[in-house]
């Protein structure tokens, strides 16, 4: 296997300061910037924000975000996770990443996808009802776009193009695209069509139940002829001194978020049980850096991917206690994965 790629992954949850008061969405913004400068400096490979446009998180346009990282940081790639591309224009949203990808020397990444949040649809005036054909249409043009030379397209829901160039092209001649999936069969197929790299959204559930779409990723690359990439998985976690420590820091933010959004979908309030067994054995990596280190490792051996994103932040955390998780991730955790990982 090539070298194993492992990131941080935020929406840029509206923390609080120490003394439990909310910063404000432009503070919010600033401290994600400080977290990815601690990343880089610490050797993380990836920082990734997720594209989101409701109050709890501060992150709506990720590449604007990621520029501003680019300039503080040296070495650390700079990735969305994800760009709702359904609500989106290919061509605008090629040109913005092929722009933090000449700010940063080549460090830019995109994770496109359809979105389990819904916001964007109304706010940008598209219909729920073209979620599908939205997402197909638009990934299509992209994938024209990624290979920098004039595109001829034409679809149902945005106008057709003839010989179109777009501008900037990257120095390396190809923008780095993922796409990324939560757990739909149709999703993967089309990942593999494009010849894309896989990101799994892995958020609850024991982590084994999505080898089959690794699996399915792998075998519908092989009968489409085109390539199968390393397969990233991005999860939720915290990271704190003590699995005490990461847990009381971790819970009472989380379900708090958890229910928040849950009484949307229509789930039943969290209780206390459900969380602590998907500490234990789910897809929630929260403790100490010896615990986090031990569960990431057992994910990755079980899956064989090559990337793995933890999602770091998930409700209101302090500031002091995410800086933590930061540094104790890029200083302890990694290393451990990869030492359990070479034994």
């Amino acid at each position: 296997m090539s070298e194993l790629v492992f990131g941080l992954d935020t929406f840029g949850d509206v923390p609080e300061d120490d003394s439990g008061k909310p910063l404000s969405h432009a503070a919010a913004i600033r401290q994600v910037v400080d977290e990815a400068v601690l990343a880089d400096d610490l050797g993380v490979d990836v920082i990734a924000l997720g594209e989101h446009h409701r109050p709890e998180y501060s992150v709506s346009t990720p590449e604007t975000v990621l520029a501003g990282i680019a300039t503080r940081t040296s070495r650390i790639r700079l990735s969305s996770g994800v760009t709702v591309l359904s609500s989106d224009d290919p061509v605008r949203v090629f040109q913005r990443f092929a722009t933090v990808d000449a700010l940063s020397n080549g460090r830019a990444e995109v994770i496109l996808g359809r979105g389990s949040f819904t916001e964007s649809f109304p706010l940008f005036g598209y219909d729920l009802a073209d979620y599908d054909v939205l997402f197909e249409e638009r990934i299509e043009l992209f994938a024209k776009l990624l290979d920098e030379q004039p595109v001829t397209w034409s679809g149902t829901t945005r106008a057709p193009l003839t010989d179109a160039d777009v501008f900037p092209k990257t120095e390396s001649g190809r923008l780095t695209t993922w796409v990324g999936v939560g757990g739909s069969p149709q999703s993967v197929v089309r990942t593999a069509r494009y010849g894309l790299p896989l990101m799994l959204a892995i958020i609850g559930g024991a982590p084994e139940r999505f080898a089959p779409y690794i699996d399915l990723y792998r075998r519908a690359a092989d009968q489409l002829g085109t390539t199968a990439h390393p397969v990233g998985m991005h999860s939720p976690g915290f990271v704190a001194d003590t699995d005490e420590k990461a847990k009381e820091l971790f819970w009472p933010y989380y379900r708090v978020m958890r229910d928040r959004i849950g009484a949307l979908r229509g789930w039943p309030p969290i209780r206390r049980q459900e969380f602590d067994s998907e500490v234990e054995h789910g897809s929630l990596y929260i403790g100490s850096p010896e615990t986090v280190a031990r569960r990431m490792a057992a994910a990755i051996k079980g899956l064989g991917v090559g990337r793995f994103d933890l999602i770091y932040t998930a409700g209101a955390q302090p500031v002091s206690a995410r800086m933590r998780a930061v540094e104790l991730y890029g200083s302890r955790v990694i290393p451990m994965v990869r030492d359990i990982l070479a034994s």
